[in-house]
């Protein structure tokens, strides 16, 4: 039997910190993250919760009009204890351009076309750009609990990569091509770089023209000192992360597709040597009755019973075998959900396991989330 997960004893806890959720999609993951930082909002901690997926689901089971960069303040909760707030990628690059450059050149680097791609669409932004905003919150001492909420993909975690990915790309031979003829100033440092690179770099200048790279090479020269610091603050945050106060969750619904991306998020989290609080297993079915494993005699039951002669004008007779018939069929998926978990359990029993019933409607309210908190201690 697995262990069981409370998670609303760890959101309670004055030494958990920071928690991060994770899952596929549409398993509830961000409800199930709104509705622990609520819990630990009422609990008397000073929360935030951070969504990096850009979907709207955490602002609408809020009652929020809209999320940013800047925490907002949730109305309903005394004295402004819950905070919201989704990650903006270019906002977060341009704030760190602020805080690490002059204003001057902080002007010439928003203006530059180069860091107007970069700091919208380039491979891997939000995943560094998660991790910075991550650190900001943390070093700013302001918040009892910071919960994370990342997109519904298999990418969620990518950003733990971004210290080791950021140091490939600053120390590639790209960035020392384009680096090097800003250090040797200007056009004629790059005809020594060229001839020095050979064949490769002749092309790559005939190919972009000189002014270009000139223009591009500045630009990333411009950005090295900046990209340096916050690799430093990357790789903190990241070991941060591995420290007790921190806690990952996976989230999954009782479907094979999701509980094999769960099994895909234990694994890596665990080859990370990340804390695994658990796995909350989502929208679970049940029937009245209590024990899951007398789900296939409660069908065997229902079947036997629809089978039963009965007068073909009874209306009565005819509403019972209607209503049998849709208890069968609860009973059949609660069964296959019941299986689904116990094989996550046998196949992880080292992770502890809460289950969260089904509901009969979608969570858009505070209400909704207290509901849905109430349940993850339950299960």
């Amino acid at each position: 039997m697995s262990r069981h997960l409370d998670l609303p004893a760890l959101v309670r806890d004055p030494k958990t910190r920071v928690v991060v959720t994770c899952g596929s999609g549409g398993v509830g993951k961000t409800t199930t993250a709104a509705a622990m930082a609520l819990l630990g909002a009422e609990a008397g901690r000073r929360t935030v919760v951070l969504t990096i997926d850009p979907a709207r689901r955490l602002a609408q089971s809020m009652g929020l009009v809209e999320l940013d960069n800047t925490p907002r303040a949730v109305q309903g909760v005394e004295d402004d204890r819950l905070f919201a707030m989704m990650l903006d990628m270019k906002r977060t690059f341009d704030d760190v351009v602020l805080e690490h450059s002059t204003p001057d050149r902080a002007q010439q680097i928003f203006a530059n076309p180069f860091y107007q791609a970069l700091s919208s669409s380039f491979a891997g932004t939000q995943e560094y750009m998660a991790m910075e905003k991550l650190g900001q919150l943390v070093a700013a001492d302001e918040w009892d609990l910071i919960v994370v909420d990342t997109p519904p993909s298999r990418s969620a975690l990518d950003f733990l990569d971004a210290p080791n990915r950021l140091g490939r790309f600053l120390d590639g031979r790209m960035i020392r091509l384009l680096t090097a003829p800003a250090r040797a100033g200007g056009r004629t440092g790059l005809k020594v770089v060229t001839a020095g690179f050979g064949v490769f770099a002749k092309v790559f200048s005939k190919v972009l023209g000189s002014d270009l790279i000139s223009d591009l090479s500045s630009f990333v020269a411009a950005l090295e000192t900046m990209f340096g610091g916050f690799r430093e603050r990357a790789e903190h945050t990241y070991e941060l992360l591995k420290q007790p106060g921190t806690a990952f969750v996976v989230v999954a619904a009782p479907e094979p597709d999701a509980l094999r991306e769960a099994s895909y998020f234990v694994d890596r989290l665990s080859s990370e040597h990340m804390p695994l609080a658990g796995l909350v297993v989502n929208r679970v079915r049940s029937t009245a009755l209590d024990d899951p494993a007398t789900l296939p005699a409660a069908r065997a039951d229902a079947a036997a019973d629809q089978l039963a002669p009965k007068s073909a004008a009874d209306p009565a007779a005819e509403l019972a075998e209607a209503a049998l018939r849709v208890h069968a069929e609860i009973a059949a998926a609660a069964d296959h959900d019941a299986r689904m978990t116990r094989r996550f359990a046998t196949a992880h029993p080292e992770v502890a396991i809460v289950r969260v019933p089904a509901l009969p409607a979608d969570v858009h309210d505070l209400a909704g989330l207290r509901a849905i908190g109430a349940l993850l201690g339950d299960g």
